[in-house]
């Protein structure tokens, strides 16, 4: 039987989750754009044109679906979540809000609501590999590469987004945050610095960034743990200079009468180049290494991802391997397989019994396919 699914957000993304959705189910897509709305019409979607700032319209609008997708800028994600929240429905995220998810989790289980937050490619499927191994093994070590570049590095930046650029420099100025030793280190954002070669793709620079997010709290028996982002060599140093020049700065300043954020001019700046051009392709690479006990042996098992922009059906890969993950998740919850009130990081939905395979499964069913191999240490 066909569920009725609402996405909150008609972004790269989020137009990939509901297109991939609506295969199957009765999907709407909400957005303030009537040129992303169109779009979505012309992939069969239902679309309702709508902000998702509005609560009082969004909580009427809600009320006759089965399940909310977020997809929606971070710094919006918090409060459509508690939006949400307080009207009763299951929900599954890739905002990535910058606020503690947890701060919701009392709200949602008062209205008996599964909320799946972070639910992305990492943060996401990084959580939710984790989530399944630490079911089977003591994990002694997690490590994760993970990084979204265009396959053609175009002069100055040699990137491109697919999410709100505010949410992406966010990662260049929020300290990152890794445990080692069983201690919580915060370190500046663009630290530690390695050149690293990958298989397919070549060197790649990685810099630490504050993606571990739930682990920290979920996961602290595990003694050493580190995300770091991975870009084409030679970025860090133009970041670094941005964010020492003050660009990527929050606090107004006054320009001949006017208060202006520097980040939302720098933000406004960058958007139009960092936006893919239609036909641009791109790429998704992943490394994931654990390391620990099983049945009293020493193991390594480590994950590869790359994955391409998908010609056949003109999908970004960032929308594939974040959207995908999101979509296979919202089907566990719908089907009843995953039900757990209140706020549920990824690394939930792995240790739950089944819905690490039927995730894997669900990607592998759309080429968005992790290779796995298993060492002996």
């Amino acid at each position: 039987m066909k569920k009725k699914i609402i996405v909150l957000g008609a972004g790269l993304v989020g137009s990939a989750i509901a297109e991939d959705l609506n295969k199957k189910h009765a999907v709407t897509s909400l957005d303030p754009s009537q040129d992303r709305l169109n779009f979505m019409a012309s992939k069969g979607v239902n679309t309702l044109l709508g902000d998702a700032t509005d609560r009082e319209k969004i909580t009427q609008i809600i009320a006759d679906y089965d399940l909310v997708i977020g997809a929606v800028p971070g710094y919006l994600g918090y409060s459509v979540c508690e939006t949400v929240i307080r009207a009763g429905k299951d929900m599954v995220d890739i905002s990535f809000f910058s606020e503690d998810p947890f701060d919701l989790d009392e709200l949602a289980k008062q209205h008996n609501v599964t909320i799946v937050t972070d639910c992305g490619v990492a943060p996401g499927m990084g959580n939710i590999i984790l989530g399944y191994h630490d079911t089977q093994m003591k994990i002694e070590r997690y490590e994760c590469l993970v990084g979204g570049l265009p396959v053609v590095r175009e002069w100055p930046w040699e990137y491109k987004a697919v999410f709100s650029p505010i949410d992406v420099i966010e990662e260049y100025t929020r300290p990152a945050r890794y445990v080692q030793n069983s201690q919580e280190v915060v370190r500046e954002a663009l630290s530690d610095a390695e050149l690293i070669q990958f298989p397919g793709v070549g060197t790649l620079e990685s810099w630490n960034s504050d993606g571990l997010r739930s682990l920290i709290k979920t996961m602290p028996h595990i003694p050493d743990m580190i995300e770091k982002t991975l870009r084409y060599p030679g970025c860090i140093e133009y970041l670094k200079v941005l964010r020492a020049g003050g660009f990527f700065s929050y606090e107004p300043i006054d320009i001949n009468g006017t208060l202006v954020r520097p980040i939302d001019l720098t933000s406004k700046l960058l958007f139009p180049q960092w936006k893919l051009k239609p036909g641009e392709e791109d790429f998704t690479i992943m490394r994931i290494v654990l390391d620990g006990l099983e049945q009293g042996i020493k193991r390594r098992y480590t994950y590869h991802l790359l994955d391409r922009f998908n010609r056949s059906t003109d999908t970004i890969s960032m929308a594939r391997t974040t959207g995908y993950t999101c979509n296979a998740v919202a089907e566990l919850i719908l089907d009843g397989t995953f039900k757990h009130p209140g706020i549920n990081p990824p690394e939930y939905v792995g240790r739950a019994t089944g819905c690490y395979q039927r995730v894997v499964d669900y990607l592998a069913q759309r080429e968005v396919t992790y290779s796995i191999e298993s060492t002996l240490l």
